[in-house]
């Protein structure tokens, strides 16, 4: 599975739900405090429950949805590429789309609600039957299930597996399902045991922060060795050997306690009818912390949460290195989502340039997706179009956008690192006046604008002197470094002409045919 979208409301600065589409690498940009860690870690909420980096609680909930007492914090999250055949009851195969579990677009639809930060409450939204002969199933029994075999008369020759007899109930009543784009409760009655079987095929999601974090007691996920641990205890073959181990110690502990209860019957009847062992299941056993003291340290022991801020970048650059090595060498097909906030921290351009790299190659491999949020505009200029979303605040929210939200009427990095970062380049300048060359617009940009003395070198070494304004004044600048003969715009200058440039096309595209670029 993979992510399509996420779909967040009532979560700190986001008030109205606010979606969010993914592809295999997602690069959130835009302003300090804008909001983009708050989607990395919204989705940690989502996949590890409070176990992961983060932990939902009250203060979570947005203030001006508090001040209207709306508690309830949505994150929901849309996933594509789902499995043909899944396994939720017994070890017989059925399909989320037999089960009536996609919503109307075909896609798995899993909603979160938390009340007031609390406990979470868990939904699929789905194109499910209504028809109160046949709905509601999934949250049926098996003998609720047979009893509606036995009413209708329906045909079913095994009525020992859940989604067998689903299946034929719905087929009986298949000319008036009555379909319905529900959200079904899948953390009421048998439902659950559905959605835990669910939650086993999504992808594992590990988040790892920036380096905000630096307490001894810190929950060091800057260390990947505690996250391929998750990975790694992911694999079919050791899950089923971990599951044969919990199994037989499970059966040698009911066999010590039926013993000891059996001697203690002999001994006092009444004080032994009241204990009960209580063994965990196979399940409920969490191996991962079996494994939390591993690490990777250096000299003299020194953990890599002691270490500077750079090294431990170096250190997470090589993780996804040898990632991509390890999953290309061993065609590794288990689901896994890397989000990494601010993968540039403390590293030179060089060392961005080689981390993006390792990142879009291991965004390249099957069944991996990865999501960062960047300030680096070194690392922007080195990703598709496709990959980019700026987060932007308007009047009534938040909002994510791709990068064709700028003037230019084809993608320009150069234009999303303005938008998000206010980078103003001398490359934007350039773009912008060559669009409104190649538009015809030239003349009409310039008429009525202030002028200024500019000094032109001629090529047999005389000089004429022209008056320019400001735009023209600075593309002259740009393209003719060697001449030194007038005073050097100032980036206040720089800044003006791109809004100037900016303004323009935008009042002026809202009226004129604009001629497409060639690629």
């Amino acid at each position: 599975m993979k992510i399509k979208s996420l779909k967040i409301k009532n979560f700190r600065g986001y008030k109205g739900e606010t979606i969010v589409g993914f592809d295999n690498l997602t690069a959130f940009v835009g302003k300090n405090d804008v909001g983009k860690s708050s989607i990395l870690e919204a989705l940690d909420i989502f996949f590890n429950e409070g176990k992961g980096v983060v932990k939902i609680d009250k203060t979570d909930v947005n203030i001006f949805a508090a001040r209207e007492d709306d508690q309830e914090t949505i994150i929901s999250v849309v996933f594509s590429e789902l499995p043909d055949e899944i396994i939720i009851d017994s070890s017989v195969e059925t399909s989320l789309a037999r089960e009536y579990m996609l919503n109307a677009d075909g896609d798995l639809e899993i909603i979160k609600k938390y009340k007031n930060g609390g406990a979470q409450k868990v939904y699929i939204k789905a194109l499910h039957p209504t028809n109160p002969g046949c709905g509601d199933l999934l949250l049926k029994k098996n003998s609720d299930l047979k009893k509606i075999i036995q009413d209708n008369n329906i045909t079913c020759d095994n009525q020992t597996v859940n989604s067998i007899v689903r299946s034929a109930i719905w087929e009986h009543f298949s000319d008036d399902l009555s379909l319905d784009e529900i959200e079904i409760d899948v953390t009421k009655e048998d439902a659950k045991k559905i959605w835990d079987k669910i939650a086993t095929y999504l992808p594992v999601y590990s988040l790892f922060q920036s380096d905000r974090k630096n307490s001894d007691d810190d929950n060091e996920v800057q260390d990947p060795l505690k996250e391929a641990v998750k990975q790694i205890l992911k694999d079919d073959r050791l899950q089923a050997s971990l599951e044969e181990i919990a199994n037989e110690v499970h059966q040698k502990l009911q066999d010590v306690a039926t013993r000891t209860l059996n001697k203690l019957q002999e001994m006092d009847p009444s004080v032994a009818s009241s204990l009960n062992p209580v063994i965990p299941s196979a399940q409920s056993l969490k191996w991962q912390d079996v494994f939390k003291g591993v690490s990777i340290s250096g000299d003299e022991d020194i953990p890599i949460n002691k270490r500077g801020s750079g090294v431990k970048r170096l250190i997470l650059l090589n993780f996804f290195r040898g990632e991509v090595e390890r999953r290309f060498e061993e065609g590794d097909n288990k689901g896994v989502i890397y989000a990494i906030e601010e993968p540039e921290t403390s590293q030179h351009g060089d060392n961005q340039i080689k981390l993006i790299e390792a990142i879009k190659s291991l965004a390249s491999t099957d069944n991996v997706q990865v999501i960062i949020t960047t300030h680096s505009s070194v690392m922007v200029k080195q990703l598709e179009y496709l990959n980019l979303r700026v987060i932007i605040d308007e009047e009534f929210g938040k909002a994510v956008h791709g990068v064709e939200e700028g003037q230019l009427r084809y993608p320009s990095l150069n234009e999303v690192n303005y938008l998000a970062f206010g980078d103003v380049t001398e490359e934007y300048h350039d773009e912008l006046y060559a669009y409104i060359e190649y538009q015809g617009w030239r003349n009409e940009y310039m008429q009525g604008k202030p002028t200024r003395l500019y000094h032109r070198q001629l090529y047999n070494g005389s000089v004429r002197d022209e008056q320019k304004t400001l735009t023209e004044y600075i593309r002259h600048q740009i393209h003719h470094p060697e001449n030194h003969l007038n005073t050097r715009y100032t980036k206040a200058e720089l800044r003006q002409s791109i809004m100037d440039m900016r303004s323009f096309i935008s009042d002026i595209s809202q009226n004129a045919e604009v001629i497409e670029p060639d690629n």
